[in-house]
């Protein structure tokens, strides 16, 4: 039977910030689990954006996979997991190498299939894309911010 650790992130670590969103994803995954008669042995919280690698509490979730003690994750999206290239390629090696058995998101599907994964790089590369034009679209704000003497 599949083990799974529930991995739930919000981007920033300010308590006024996104104050909800990890009581939120965990109520989902409760529920989800529920529903979906999955073993979630560990909920782990992270309040740290994934746009670049370094995050302690995932690194941690990912040290439990190649040790054995859970061979599932859970989290609300794709995103919550990945949204650099180096952790989805570590997801994806995980998977490529049948330490990691299952992933199960409430807001999308996946299948640990060639075509699963190919569609799962392409959600990490979406989430990777947004966070690179989110920061794009920021600096043009401050440039004209700038030209305006604001």
């Amino acid at each position: 039977m599949t083990k799974y650790i529930a991995y739930c992130r919000k981007s920033r670590d300010e308590a006024d910030k996104q104050i909800l969103s990890i009581e939120a994803q965990i109520a989902e995954l409760k529920e989800f689990a529920k529903r979906e008669h999955l073993e979630i042995i560990e909920f782990v919280e992270e309040a740290k954006t994934a746009k670049m690698p370094g995050r302690e509490q995932f690194a941690e979730v990912l040290k439990k996979i190649e040790k054995g003690h859970a061979n599932g994750i859970v989290a609300w999206h794709p995103d919550r997991l990945a949204r650099n290239s180096m952790d989805g390629g570590k997801i994806i090696y995980l998977l490529d190498t049948g330490k990691l058995l299952d992933l199960k998101f409430p807001t999308s599907w996946f299948e640990n299939t060639p075509q699963g994964k190919f569609m799962l790089s392409i959600a990490f590369g979406q989430s990777k894309y947004y966070v690179d034009n989110l920061s794009e679209n920021v600096k043009r704000g401050l440039r004209q911010k700038l030209r305006n003497g604001v």
